[in-house]
């Protein structure tokens, strides 16, 4: 375990956290949540190290290893296999099946394993390098946005590695489902302060929310109050049958600490301009192939309609053609065959990670959303939307990080009018809070979308069909997400060991009546041991959901029962406070168990995403 102990961390004026300390226990898989710019990564390295606090230290127990995967790319050795068993802990040094398992999970093929680490590109050599520190097996793996370069069959294998991990995790990540499914506690980065808490996100969030709520009725109650008071002393200072009365509250003022209003916190909050269009289908491909100079065809004869609210999702591994598509869609490569039809009356806006390139450095934020084809007024207000306000409208492109980068190209697409949008891993660079807006601005836009994500939230929310780049090819799947992993499936997602195929149980000489027995003797197997596990969790949820709405009808009592001075109402419901609070925390943790519980016995039954 870890233990860090009063941090602080600025840059010139600005305080990134303030004084803050928190444990990490053994075992404990920790999701670090905060908006972007208020000091995950800083601490990350902090933690492992590579970054010297302002005050404070971090302590660990001697010999404790912590590792941290860096997007600096060095490599010594001359083929993938070899470089990620330099990983590998010295008494394992010659056991290359366990670089190659993990590297299997991670995307490289078989034939992979012999290429030169050069001869790949940057994000399957930041891969390498995540291979790398998990193959080295540090009590502390550290994780800074390992899914930005991972494809949506590897996030899926390594959301399973994590959850089997037997070290402790400290995970950054925008993939709010991805976090969920790994984590057993949040640490939160808010207003300079750190808090942890057990269980997933959503629990972290819904506290801060109702503390804040409370703050500020509470502030505004007191303010009013206070103004009375100074009204009262006001009006009566001059007479003296009430100078007690006047003095006593004078004294009170006095003592009464002054509750400042919370700072607003920027939000990305906006919505897409929808052109209006009288076409039931905005766009029809029929037939549609394409291949590379001297390469396999990505697409083949792929026909599809893009009806009016349409959304499809493009799924599928990386390098398979899904980016390829959407060029092709949005008029970038002409296909070798088949054809793509719009409506007259179709309006695209396209976003892409190559976009950025066409982004000039040299202009401000408002001059290139300008450009987009919009007014000045209009280019400040979609500026103040995409979070940059007032003078940050002005800065330089050139000076952006890669997130501000996305933000402009999503302000561009504001500023004019569509009814198709075309959006490739749009929320790569975006924070968690602002992956939310932007799922809600794809929810209510009364246009098609077409979007490429490997994020299994937004898969969920949004796709009512898909195409699927798998097997060798791109198809149409008519269906959501969750029908398509009923009834298709990841192919490609086996278990892998070493690289090898898994072998095929031996059911030889087995009628077709003894395995319809054998299938039903393991499904009730299943229900005796899984469902009593289920019931009791969602008993112990309803239970927590009961008891954190009393919490907060009692918060709201004690508050009321301070400003009349009921003493004895005091004493009684901070009583009923603690002990309720002290029932919920019990039940988290009787939650965190069950659900280990559930994962193990899932693992043990053979049943996947229980």
């Amino acid at each position: 375990m870890i233990k860090a102990v009063n941090i602080s961390k600025s840059f010139g004026a600005e305080i990134l956290f303030d004084d803050i300390s928190f444990d990490i226990n053994k075992g404990e898989r920790v999701g670090l949540v905060g908006r972007n710019g208020h000091g995950k990564t800083t601490l990350l390295r902090i933690i492992a190290g590579s970054e010297a606090p302002d005050s404070g230290a971090v302590a660990a127990p001697k010999g404790y290893r912590v590792g941290y995967v860096t997007q600096h790319i060095h490599f010594s050795k001359p083929t993938i296999i070899e470089e990620a068993c330099t990983g590998l802990p010295r008494q394992f040094i010659h056991d290359t099946w366990r670089a190659e398992k993990i590297l299997s999970g991670l995307g490289f093929s078989k034939t992979d394993m012999d290429r030169h680490p050069a001869d790949f590109s940057g994000g399957f050599q930041v891969r390498l390098n995540l291979a790398k520190v998990i193959c080295s097996e540090p009590d502390l793996l550290l994780l800074d946005e390992p899914t930005n370069y991972l494809d949506i069959v590897s996030i899926r294998w390594l959301s399973g590695f994590l959850r089997q991990w037997s070290g402790e995790v400290l995970l950054i990540t925008h993939d709010r489902s991805f976090m969920d499914g790994v984590i057993t506690h949040t640490l939160g980065i808010h207003r300079k302060r750190v808090r942890k808490m057990s269980g997933a996100t959503d629990k972290y969030y819904d506290q801060i929310f109702k503390e804040e709520e409370i703050h500020e009725k509470t502030r505004v109650n007191e303010a009013k109050k206070r103004k009375e008071a100074e009204l009262f002393i006001s009006r009566f200072r001059a007479k003296a049958r009430l100078a007690g009365l006047v003095q006593s509250r004078i004294k009170a003022l006095e003592k009464q600490e002054v509750k400042d209003p919370l700072e607003k916190l920027k939000n990305l909050d906006f919505s897409f301009n929808h052109a209006p269009t009288p076409a039931k289908v905005l766009l029809q491909a029929e037939s549609l192939s394409f291949a590379y100079a001297g390469g396999q065809p990505l697409v083949d004869g792929l026909s599809f309609a893009v009806n009016k609210t349409d959304r499809i999702c493009v799924i599928g591994k990386n390098g398979r053609g899904k980016t390829t598509l959407l060029r092709l869609i949005a008029g970038e490569l002409a296909s070798a065959r088949g054809r793509i039809t719009a409506h007259p009356s179709t309006k695209t806006g396209y976003f892409a990670q190559t976009n950025k390139m066409d982004l000039n450095d040299a202009l401000t934020v408002e001059e290139e959303i300008m450009n987009a084809g919009c007014k000045r007024q209009q280019a400040r207000n979609i500026c103040g939307l995409m979070m940059f306000e007032g003078d940050h409208a002005l800065k330089p492109i050139g000076v952006l990080s890669g997130g501000e980068k996305s933000r402009v190209l999503l302000g561009r697409i504001l500023a004019a009018p569509s009814n198709l949008l075309l959006l490739d891993e749009p929320t790569n660079h975006l924070d968690m809070e602002s992956c939310e807006a932007f799922l809600e601005a794809v929810e209510e836009f009364p246009g098609a979308v077409i979007i490429v994500t490997h994020n299994e939230m937004f898969l969920h929310s949004l796709a009512n069909r898909l195409i699927v780049f798998q097997a060798g090819g791109a198809e149409l799947f008519e269906g959501t997400y969750q029908d398509f992993l009923d009834r298709v499936g990841w192919k490609e997602e086996t278990p892998r060991s070493g690289g090898r195929k898994p072998e095929r149980p031996n059911e030889e000489g087995l009628s077709k009546k003894d395995l319809r027995k054998k299938k039903a003797d393991l499904l009730a197997q299943r229900a005796a041991v899984i469902t009593p596990i289920r019931k009791r969790m969602a008993a112990v949820e309803k239970t927590i959901e009961k008891d954190e709405a009393a919490i907060g009808r009692l918060n709201a009592d004690m508050v009321a029962a301070s400003h009349t001075g009921d003493r004895e109402a005091i004493a009684r419901l901070s009583k009923a406070y603690h002990d309720t609070s002290e029932k919920v925390s019990r039940l988290y943790e009787e939650l965190e168990a069950l659900t280990t519980d559930l994962e193990k016995k899932s693992r043990e039954l053979g049943i996947q995403d229980a």
